[in-house]
């Protein structure tokens, strides 16, 4: 969640990490980094000299990506930096000759994202792997798998609406034409088997076996368009969850297209292809325009549901497969004024 162009606070961007289990947080004065479920500080980095506009984790450890952001940026915002906590300063950079729009990491990689280039690094000498011309990218949309398989990574293709994905274990380059107009959000599931999408208009998402290209589910949010602030799978890949600047967060299943809901006309689709949606299983609302989500933990046959708002505050929700109803568990401040 990029909140560089409006906010009423020092927040400057969240993002959880590659399973969700923390999320980080850059601000005007630094950063911070806290355990998601349940929530905690884990610990704070303050500057004197500027703002901290991306932080991008390596799961729980000590090394981070950073990016200057905010009205005085530490670093430049066409440099990446790597920082290693346990020496609480930086190890290496990479430059660019634009500014950087996002940054993905994994053990073996480091992918930077320019508004129409992606950038593949080898981690542990920082030689260049892959470049990638991509279609227009202002909110450095890209994703790439967590675990230690061979890298599966997602991008913009070069056309409006299209994902390009590469297995690199294959050799294998696919274009999926996801949707008609711009991608505004896309993730993979840990492993990088699925792929989600969802477009500008913010009415359906679309998911995809990364393997074979071919399109799983089509769930559908509403009729009235909307921005989709975020998407997530959960750990298994099994359950998709996604926020809007309609303040809703709606839950589907990817196992079975029958566990989420249908509308009570759908008989009459062949007439209305609308009424043949399939809509979430699961949704409720927060006082929110602006968040980012992801699943949380699993618990007594509960799941739960984390949500970080642009005011600062973290929600947790909670629900089970036998009900619709989701229950909010409690509200927290996680940016102390």
């Amino acid at each position: 969640m990029n909140l560089s162009h409006e906010r009423s606070n020092d927040l400057l961007k969240v993002t959880f990490n590659q399973d969700s289990s923390c999320f980080a947080a850059g601000t005007e004065n630094g950063f911070f980094i806290c355990d998601s479920d349940p929530l905690k500080e884990r610990f704070c980095r303050e500057f004197d000299d500027g703002g901290i506009g991306i932080v991008e984790m390596l799961f729980r450890s000590n090394i981070l990506a950073l990016v200057g952001g905010g009205r005085n940026p530490k670093y430049p915002l066409n440099k990446i930096m790597v920082w290693d906590d346990f020496q609480v300063r930086c190890i290496a950079e990479l430059e660019f000759r634009s500014r950087v729009k996002g940054v993905r990491l994994r053990r073996d990689r480091i992918v930077a994202v320019l508004e129409n280039k992606v950038y593949i690094y080898n981690f542990a000498d920082l030689n260049l792997m892959d470049q990638i011309d991509t279609y227009t990218n202002p909110s450095g949309l890209c994703a790439v798998n967590a675990t230690k398989d061979d890298m599966v990574m997602a991008c913009l293709g070069e056309g409006v609406g299209e994902v390009r994905l590469d297995v690199y274990a294959k050799n294998q380059t696919r274009i999926i034409v996801a949707h008609t107009t711009a991608i505004q959000q896309m993730c993979l599931n840990l492993s990088g088997s699925r792929l989600a999408t969802s477009s500008e208009r913010g009415t359906l998402f679309r998911v995809f076996d990364t393997d074979t290209g071919k399109q799983l589910f089509e769930f559908r949010r509403g009729a009235a368009p909307a921005v989709i602030q975020s998407i997530a799978f959960n750990k298994e890949g099994t359950a998709l969850v996604a926020s809007s600047d309609h303040g809703t967060v709606h839950v589907y299943s990817c196992v079975d297209a029958a566990e989420n809901q249908k509308s009570s006309l759908s008989f009459m689709s062949s007439m209305l292809p609308y009424l043949g949606s399939t809509w979430s299983s699961k949704q409720f609302s927060v006082p929110e325009s602006r968040s980012v989500v992801a699943f949380g933990n699993e618990e007594k046959g509960k799941q739960y549901i984390i949500l970080l708002g642009a005011s600062g505050k973290y929600y947790r929700y909670s629900y089970t497969n036998e009900k619709s109803e989701c229950h909010q568990e409690g509200v927290k401040k996680f940016l102390q004024a």
